[in-house]
Order: C-alpha cells, then structure tokens, then sequence
C-alpha cells in the first residue's frame, strides 16, 4: 500500500472514530436512556436506537454534502443566494424526513408527536453541523493551499537551481561559441546577429526569468532566440518549422515553462537519425495557450542520461502540476517514430 492510500485510510478512520465519539455523548452522558419518558408508547424500546441512527446517517451526509459539493460550488463561486436556497431547502427536506422516521416507526398516536419541538431541536442541530461542515471545508482548504503554497516555493528554488546549471546546456553553449569563433574566422555576417541572440537569450534566464511570471513575448522572444541558435548549430542536418503566432492580448506565463519541451526535442530529434525534423507550433488565444512539439526520434538508439539533459519532462509535469493545476491538459505521445506533445494552459 502506498503512502497516499495510507493516509487515506488514516483519515477515513479518523472520521469514523470522531463521528463515532459524538454520537457516542448521548449513552455516556445518560446510560439508562429512558424509552418511555412523557407518556409517549413506542412500538418497540429498541427502535429508539435505530431512530437514533437513522438520524445521525441523515446529519452525516448532509455535513459531507455541504462541505463537499455546496461549499465549492456555490460559495467558492460567490453564489450566495443559491446556497442560501439549497440550506433551506435540505433544512425543510431533513425535517420531512426526521418526521417520517419518527412518526411512523417509533410511534403508535399521532397527537403524541410534537412539531414545535421537533423544528426547534432540528434547528439547532442542523446549525451546529452547518457551522461544523463550513469549518472543517474552510480549515482543510486552508491547510491544502499552504501546502501546496510551500511545495510550490520549494519546487521553484529547485528548478531555478536547475535551470541555471543545466536548462542551458553547457554542450549547447560550448558548440554556439564554436559557431560563432568559426563565423568570426570568415568573417561572416551572421555573426553579429548570433551574438545579439546569445546575449539575449543569457540575459533574460540570468534576469526576467527570476520574475514570478513574465509577459507571454518575453516568453517566446527567448523561445526563438533559442531555437535560431539551435538552427545555427545544426544547420540543413535537422529541418525546424516554427509557428508562432502572436497572441491576442498581453498575457503572462511562468518564465522558462516551455523551454524544456524544445530542448527535449532538440536533444532526442538529433543525431542518427534519417530526415531528423522538428515541429513547434504556439498561438494563444481567448486566454488559452496552444502549444505543440514535435521531432522524429530513433527507437532504436539508448539514450543515455547525463547532468546537462535538462530539467526534463518529469519535472516540468511537476511545475505544470503545482502553477496551473487543472487549468492545463499536457499530452506526451509516441506514434510512427514521432514524439509528440500538446500543451493547453489557461492564460491569465
């Protein structure tokens, strides 16, 4: 058993312990419970208990249905009005039901039962498990976000780490400066245009990329930069087609998000393999991010791990994970010596 399922039994148990305490009070408090008491005749002393039961079951769901449904779908929604209804309304149904278990199981006169007193003490408990429901929603989302919270600040110190030693691969550094001592030796005129790219694809992972979150050009500027980089160092050996369309608004993303996605690709779409290509597509429209890779691989080959592989996919999956949650959908296929990704992000 893994350790998240164990921790799921362990507080599906602590639930029933605690639920099992509070309706336990009644028998510990007054153990001759009296089945008779103000001339009312029941049809059997023991259906008093079941009665009991009944209505705990009753009151239990509705402490998970408002803390599990009503509370994030009204609520988190500022839906006041609706939860206010859906509350009266489980009220009004809790009391039909209390009624029917009441009346017609445990008592023989109807003019033995008494409405004022059944409203009133339904009233107060029906508060106490609404207030207790509410907390206990309010306390675990508040425990979950301050853990995710720090494991998202313990997960970005980590990637920054990662992303200044490895995310710019020193191999790639180490044959660019090559390209570019070799394009000096002739002269060349691409050279100068090379040593804007390098410079600003140096600057913006050594300074915007420890901002929170950065505009979705910067974003894409580094993306580029990057990629024509690769493209000088590879040249005709590896076809690289680009798409990427300029976005409809001044949205803002992670800084080096996407990053790792090109350069899997580049480092798994190249070598030995026949026709290598490379396929990057990105727009972003109506505050969704479309983003796809893709590059010919060779199944054949092993690959072989080393320290200046990049942050990697399952790390970035992790980052993806902790920024956006399920405001993104991340698809990694493998068909016909393609490797593919797609990427959907909501933008802010």
């Amino acid at each position: 058993m893994s350790k998240w399922q164990q921790k799921k039994w362990l507080v599906v148990l602590l639930h029933i312990a605690a639920w099992s305490v509070l309706f336990s009070l009644p028998y510990w408090l007054r153990p001759s419970y009296n089945e008779g008491r103000g001339g009312n005749t029941y049809a059997q002393p023991g259906l008093v208990h079941l009665r009991y039961i009944i209505n705990n079951i009753v009151y239990v769901a509705f402490f998970y249905l408002n803390a599990l449904v009503l509370i994030p779908k009204y609520i988190y929604q500022r839906q006041y009005k609706r939860y206010s209804l859906e509350i009266v309304a489980l009220f009004g149904a809790i009391l039909l039901v209390t009624w029917f278990v009441f009346f017609k199981l445990f008592l023989l006169r109807q003019d033995s039962f008494n409405i004022k007193g059944h409203i009133f003490f339904n009233f107060f408990f029906f508060l106490f498990m609404l207030a207790a429901s509410t907390a206990y929603r309010f306390i675990t989302d508040q425990v979950r976000n301050e853990r995710i919270a720090r494991e998202k600040e313990n997960e970005n110190l980590k990637t920054e780490l990662s992303l200044l030693r490895s995310q710019a691969s020193p191999h790639f550094m180490f044959n660019v400066l090559n390209n570019m001592v070799a394009l000096a030796r002739k002269k060349s005129d691409l050279l100068e245009p090379s040593l804007m790219k390098f410079s600003s694809l140096m600057r913006y992972m050594l300074y915007e990329a420890d901002e929170e979150k950065v505009l979705l050009d910067k974003e894409t500027e580094y993306l580029q930069a990057y990629i024509d980089l690769q493209q000088q160092r590879f040249g005709k050996n590896v076809m690289v087609d680009v798409t990427i369309a300029n976005p409809d608004a001044l949205y803002e993303i992670e800084p080096m998000l996407l990053i790792p996605f090109v350069e899997n690709a580049f480092k798994h779409g190249t070598g030995i393999i026949e026709a290598a290509q490379i396929i990057i597509n990105l727009q972003a429209t109506n505050n969704q991010l479309l983003f796809s890779v893709k590059n010919k691989y060779n199944p054949a080959s092993v690959e072989v791990k080393d320290k200046t592989s990049g942050i990697g996919l399952a790390n970035v999956k992790r980052r993806l994970d902790l920024l956006y949650g399920n405001q993104h959908q991340l698809t990694i296929a493998k068909e016909n010596n393609w490797f593919t990704i797609h990427l959907q992000l909501k933008l802010n």
